[in-house]
C-alpha cells in the first residue's frame, strides 16, 4: 500500500494533517536556515544595538535606564527571530487531537456499517477501523517531529539571546556608549 493510499483511506482528516505538516516543515526549514545565518551576526548585532542605544541615550545618565533599553533591544530581536515558531507549536499540539478526531470518525463509521449490515462480513466495517488507526498514526507522526523541532529551535533562540547579551557586555566594556 502506497503512502497516498494510506492518506486517502484516512479520510479528510489526513488531508488536513498533510497540509499542516507541509506548512510546519516549511517553517522549520526556513527557521533553521535563518538561525544559521543569524548566528554569524551576533557581534555585529551587538555593536548595532549599542550604537542605536548610544544615539538615543546621550542625555540619559541613569545606567538602569540604559540597561532597560538594552533589554528591550534584545527582546525585540528575540521576538523577531521567534516569528513562526508559534505555528510549529500549534501544529505539534493540534495534530494528535486531529488524529483523535479521525479515530472517533473512523469508529463511528465502523459502527454505522455494523448497524446497516450486521456482523456477517467483517470487511464491511474494517474500513472504518482502518480509518481510525490511520488518522491516529498520522496525527502522532505529524506531532512528534514538530514538537522536537519547536523545542530545539526555542532552545537555540534562548542560547542566541544569551550569547547576544554576552556580546553586548563585551562590546560595552570595549567602549561604553558614546
Amino acid at each position: 500500500m502506497s503512502i497516498f493510499s494510506y492518506i486517502s483511506s484516512g479520510g479528510p482528516i489526513m488531508y488536513v494533517l498533510l497540509l499542516m505538516s507541509m506548512i510546519g516543515v516549511s517553517i522549520i526549514i526556513w527557521k533553521v536556515f535563518y538561525f544559521n545565518v543569524e548566528k554569524n551576526h551576533i557581534e555585529s548585532n551587538a555593536v548595532s544595538i549599542l550604537k542605536k542605544i548610544g544615539e538615543s541615550t546621550s542625555e540619559i545618565s541613569d545606567e538602569s535606564a540604559i540597561l532597560e533599553l538594552v533589554k528591550d533591544q534584545v527582546y525585540s530581536i528575540g521576538h523577531r527571530l521567534e516569528r513562526g515558531l508559534t505555528t510549529v507549536k500549534i501544529i505539534a499540539t493540534i495534530s494528535p487531537l486531529l488524529g483523535l478526531l479521525g479515530t472517533v470518525m473512523g469508529v463511528l463509521s465502523a459502527f454505522q456499517s455494523i448497524a446497516e449490515h450486521g456482523l456477517k462480513d467483517p470487511s464491511i466495517f474494517a474500513g472504518g477501523i482502518s480509518m481510525a488507526l490511520i488518522t491516529t498514526i498520522g496525527g502522532i507522526l505529524v506531532a512528534i517531529p514538530h514538537l522536537i523541532s519547536y523545542n530545539y529551535l526555542t532552545g537555540w533562540l534562548n542560547s542566541y539571546e544569551i550569547r547576544l547579551e554576552e556580546a553586548l557586555l563585551r562590546n560595552y566594556v570595549k567602549g561604553p556608549l558614546k
